[in-house]
């Protein structure tokens, strides 16, 4: 699927065209994938809109992949053919900066995503570095494993970077694919914790309580306690005011997204020092992910048998899915089967 024009995404929108391209050629460094299926990301719509625009159209998203390696280069290094493999939104890296020497390779200068700098998974076939793709626990069918090499994996480092300590109360605004998996997980590294969900949805915010959530209500709504941490995961400037009005003194938000949307920005005039942010306060931004945050959360998925729920819709439907997405219609996470056979 090529997006070959960016501007707005509406419900009705179709900015993805279904065309026959050539099959990709490795290079050396790089292994060819034969892709089985893909997650649909919020990041897509950002993409589309120009909030973080791809260097060059068209371009084929996607950056949820999970497939069968059908080719490596010469110095693939350990990737060999017939690999279960999966690929990141991290897709490369310089690897020599001072941030990536450290271990933040995310924000490299150089980083390059997947789906936006190079081609991505919404198709048949794609390659990718051999260095930034990751093997797939047997634990996962490929279509519960393309949520967590995102959604999951960035959700895993937003809970780090919240800084959360077992029994203490986390908030979660906004409930798409990184929030259900998020309180997943919670309920296993957190298990005294109790989760509270702020979404605009009521269908969202019923299945929040249906996967364990303590409450949840609107945004416009005051939950029965103060947070200690909220990660705020959507795409609109409201819900941070709103989490900064009901975060406990000293409090942490972690906002999760690329970008904020522009058409309520006026929100942010409702900002007010005394109430929203003295009492120390701390806003911090997640900023991509790391090889290492992937590969962490996979394994610790599959330790704890953590199951994202998921809805799939063929390659051909992938418009469909990303007008949901803007429309709101959102339980759990959305995958594109690509490809059915030859894997699980």
């Amino acid at each position: 699927m090529l997006l070959k024009a960016l501007g707005p995404m509406s419900p009705t929108a179709s900015p993805l065209v279904l065309v026959t391209v050539p099959q990709p050629v490795p290079s050396p460094t790089e292994v060819l994938i034969r892709v089985s299926v893909c997650g649909v990301c919020h990041t897509e719509l950002d993409e589309i809109e120009g909030r973080t625009p791809p260097p060059t159209l068209p371009v084929i998203p996607g950056h949820q992949v999970v497939g069968v390696v059908e080719g490596a280069g010469v110095r693939a290094g350990s990737v060999g053919v017939g690999d279960r493999v999966g690929v990141a939104w991290i897709g490369g890296a310089c690897g020599e900066c001072p941030r990536c020497i450290e271990g933040r390779e995310n924000l490299c200068g150089q980083f390059r995503a997947t789906g936006r700098d190079f081609a991505g998974g919404y198709a048949e076939y794609m390659t990718a570095d051999a260095s930034f793709v990751h093997p797939i626990p047997e634990a996962f069918t490929d279509a519960e494993a393309a949520p967590l090499l995102c959604a999951g994996a960035i959700g895993f480092r937003s809970l780090r970077l919240s800084g959360l300590q077992d029994g203490e109360p986390l908030g979660l605004s906004g409930f798409g694919a990184s929030g259900h998996i998020v309180l997943k997980l919670v309920r296993h590294t957190h298990p005294s914790s109790d989760v509270f969900v702020f979404s605009r949805s009521e269908e969202e915010q019923a299945f929040a309580r249906e996967l364990g959530a303590a409450w949840a209500g609107g945004f416009d709504e005051r939950p029965p306690e103060l947070m200690r941490s909220i990660i705020d995961t959507t795409p609109a400037w409201a819900p941070v005011v709103h989490a900064l009005d009901v975060l406990e003194p000293g409090g942490r938000l972690v906002i999760n997204a690329i970008r904020k949307e522009e058409r309520d920005r006026d929100a942010l005039m409702k900002l007010d020092y005394g109430r929203h942010l003295w009492m120390e306060k701390q806003i911090t931004s997640v900023a991509n992910l790391t090889r290492e945050d992937v590969r962490e959360f996979l394994g610790l998925a599959a330790t704890i048998r953590l199951r994202p729920e998921v809805r799939e819709y063929p390659l051909e439907e992938a418009n469909g899915a990303l007008q949901e997405l803007v429309g709101r219609k959102i339980r759990g996470a959305k995958v594109l089967r690509v490809r059915d056979g030859g894997t699980r």
